[in-house]
């Protein structure tokens, strides 16, 4: 099974990139766009200057447990820059929600709870509600740095080249992303850390 089949297999349709947009940005982004990949691992991330977003973060169902996920991540950690990543909501009836946010949860990200993120799918056309983590090597970083770091990150890599890909026109960020310190949501990990 080559990378893409193995994250296209884990991850809802929703969440998923096709293998053309995901190949193009290895290609044509490819000083910020980077595929990690092992026998037992595949992490997709863009490295910005000032923060790095984990796009996919997959590991073998056989190798949970071992540590690899923590290493891939300490790895993004020790060059000392926010880390972001886009996750679900905790869904009780899926498991898989709930382990992610523990293991995200050990590793020291915080949810961005100020910040509403609702992207549609340019696969399936679906709304796909998400929550913001992220880690900061300082602490320093405020729901707005948050917000313009997801901010680019939207626009430099879920809509490079959409319109052409998926023959859709782009959606704009305004249309997905909201600052909102009064967002009533509860805290992910507060909420995962009660379900231990």
């Amino acid at each position: 099974m080559d990378w893409y089949d193995k994250l296209n297999d884990y991850f809802p349709a929703e969440e998923m990139k096709s293998k053309k947009h995901i190949d193009i940005l290895l290609k044509e982004k490819g000083d910020i766009y980077h595929k990690d990949e092992g026998s037992n691992h595949v992490m997709i991330y863009a490295e910005f200057n000032d923060f790095t977003f984990v796009d996919y973060l997959w590991v073998s169902s056989k190798a949970r447990g071992q540590g690899i996920g923590h290493l891939l991540l300490k790895k993004m950690k020790e060059k000392q820059k926010p880390i972001l990543l886009e996750v679900e909501p905790i869904d009780y009836d899926d498991s898989d929600t709930e382990k992610r946010l523990r293991f995200y949860n050990r590793e020291n990200f915080v949810h961005a709870q100020a910040i509403g993120y609702k992207p549609k799918s340019l696969e399936t056309n679906k709304v796909n509600p998400m929550e913001i983590l992220y880690w900061s090597p300082n602490n320093e970083e405020t729901d707005q740095d948050i917000y313009n770091q997801v901010k680019m990150m939207y626009e430099k890599i879920h809509m490079y080249k959409a319109q052409e890909i998926y023959g859709k026109s782009k959606i704009e960020v305004d249309d997905v992303l909201m600052l909102d310190e009064n967002r009533a949501i509860n805290n992910l990990m507060k909420e995962v850390e009660m379900t231990e």
